[in-house]
């Protein structure tokens, strides 16, 4: 067994590479283990690719005998290492609901555009947010759409500093705090200081009523805060590239916490004056853990030129 690492011998008697005093192998330790791939032929290789006197051993019992170093070096599972870690719990409110209090905000760039798109200047690339990548828009709507496209740079409802509306403001580039009681929650966005009330297991008003924001209501389903909302006007748009929709849009948002900093955001978009069925955008928001973190200022209209 001996001359499988050392050589196979001459007729002389001699090994290839001479007489070795010590023939028996020394078995590295860890921190040396590559040390003994060079010795089992990955060091007799020349820069030409072909072997010089390579030993009997093949690369795959090279492989194998580091990577028996490698787990005989781990501990086994439930010993020194200890039992898995358990995910973190939920934080809760006395009333044991989960919390959603405090300061987050999107990583993405659904607010330039909802779907996937490639970089132009001054807008980064970006994969979307919307199921399967596709808004089933019927025909006269998507032309509408690609008109809102043509003229984005004065059509667009946030170029006017006026509110983003629902689901924009969950996604655009800016921070927005939670608040939340046992029967009401407010959203406080950075972006001109909008607010979105959502009370809890309460009824919409009676309608039509047409606001920027809509109107919220809330109820929760297990860990998971479920807020529907109607009554909006036809004036916002949904991303910079001009996805719109009618005073007739209805949205189901459910609010998932994860884990204590990331959040998930879902919203089913309804609306039949404008798309032929119903379509997701989901997202991870996350909170933001600086020391000071705290809502500051957009406002949009003192930018404004006179």
């Amino acid at each position: 067994m001996r001359n499988r690492f050392i050589g196979s011998r001459s007729r002389s008697g001699a090994g290839q590479w001479g007489r070795i005093k010590n023939p028996k192998p020394q078995i590295p330790s860890p921190k040396s283990k590559w040390a003994l791939l060079l010795d089992l032929g990955f060091g007799h290789w020349d820069l030409g690719f072909r072997k010089v006197g390579a030993p009997r051993v093949t690369m795959m019992a090279a492989v194998t005998v580091v990577a028996s170093l490698s787990l005989a070096a781990k501990p086994a599972d439930g010993q020194a290492r200890g039992a898995a870690p358990q995910a973190q719990a939920l934080p809760r409110t006395a009333d044991g609901r989960p919390d959603l209090s405090g300061i987050w905000q999107v990583l993405n760039t659904a607010a330039w555009n909802i779907q996937d798109h490639s970089a132009e200047k001054g807008i980064p690339a970006g994969q979307g947010v919307v199921e399967g990548n596709e808004i089933p828009y019927l025909p006269a709507a998507m032309a509408k759409r690609n008109e809102n496209f043509k003229n984005r740079m004065t059509a667009d409802p946030e170029t006017k500093c006026y509110l983003p509306g629902v689901p924009r403001i969950m996604y655009m580039p800016y921070p927005f705090q939670i608040v939340q009681t046992p029967n009401y929650l407010a959203f406080v966005f950075e972006y001109v200081h909008a607010v979105r009330h959502i009370y809890l297991n309460s009824q919409h008003p009676r309608g039509p009523i047409e606001w920027w924001m809509g109107d919220s209501r809330g109820r929760w389903e297990g860990d998971t805060l479920v807020v529907d909302v109607v009554h909006f006007n036809e004036e916002t748009w949904f991303d910079r590239v001009g996805n719109f929709h009618s005073d007739a849009l209805h949205l189901v948002e459910r609010y998932t916490l994860i884990d204590p900093n990331h959040l998930n955001y879902e919203v089913t978009v309804e609306d039949p004056k404008v798309f032929s069925r119903p379509w997701k955008m989901s997202m991870p928001l996350y909170r933001r853990l600086e020391r000071n973190v705290q809502i500051l200022d957009y406002e949009c209209h003192s930018f404004q030129s006179e």
